[in-house]
């Protein structure tokens, strides 16, 4: 008989890793999502960011890329994971919005350079576009499942 895995929701702004296997799913738009995997222990971690730099006011928090890649590599690394035996998959920055300010664009961009800085290699990204996705991470694999939302008119 399979064990059942937990699952959990991520939130825009949080980030999740955990020893024990989940299946994570999340929601992206213009956020990008990073999917840190240990391939020697087999533990993952995912966050889910809306904004790429924290300008220095107010909270550091995971809402902003270059706080979230960091706090998710030492969460990981206190779950046991070693920099050296991480990789990562890349999702989201969809440009839905007001295409000027190339919020997509510049969320991709922080998760590449931060990646480079721990020297994360990127084994799978799915990033751009206009449509938002939905992810679901399997932490004890490392495999991610992800479609592209449906475009829906208002009526």
């Amino acid at each position: 008989m399979e064990e059942e895995i937990a699952k959990h929701y991520l939130y825009p702004s949080a980030l999740f890793a955990e020893k024990a296997p989940h299946i994570v799913d999340t929601v992206l738009g213009s956020c990008v999502a990073v999917c840190l995997y240990d391939q020697k222990l087999k533990i993952g971690g995912i966050n889910h960011y809306m904004l790429p730099f924290w300008n220095g006011n107010g909270l550091a928090s995971p809402k902003f890329g270059n706080i979230a890649i960091e706090k998710l590599i030492e969460k990981m690394i206190k779950n046991g994971a070693s920099v050296e035996n991480m990789i990562a998959k890349v999702f989201g920055g969809a440009n839905q919005m007001d295409s000027t300010m190339q919020i997509g664009n510049r969320n991709i961009e922080i998760a590449k350079e931060q990646l480079s800085h721990y020297k994360i290699k990127i084994v799978a990204e799915n990033t751009g576009g206009t449509i938002g996705r939905k992810l679901k991470y399997h932490t004890g694999t490392g495999q991610v499942g992800m479609k592209f939302l449906e475009k829906t008119g208002i009526i």
